[in-house]
């Protein structure tokens, strides 16, 4: 998946969840930014179920807070 970052904002602030496979591939296959690659990327490693929240989504899919940019940070040297 190329848009990462992008892929997990979405998932963080424009999801409703509960939200089954479903219904976050009709959202993820709605975002006119992403290309057809990431989708189908999505769509094809997201298991079956029902996800409580972004980090449900996340972990399913492999992603990472580090994958976001959000995560620690390593301190400068």
């Amino acid at each position: 998946m190329k848009k990462k970052k992008e892929a997990i904002d979405n998932l963080k602030t424009h999801q409703s969840y509960p939200a089954t496979k479903a219904e976050l591939a009709a959202e993820c296959d709605n975002l006119s930014d992403f290309e057809a690659e990431d989708k189908e990327w999505f769509m094809k490693n997201l298991p079956e179920g029902t996800y409580n929240s972004a980090g449900e989504v996340m972990k399913a899919l492999g992603l990472t807070e580090e994958d976001s940019g959000m995560g620690a940070t390593k301190p400068a040297m």
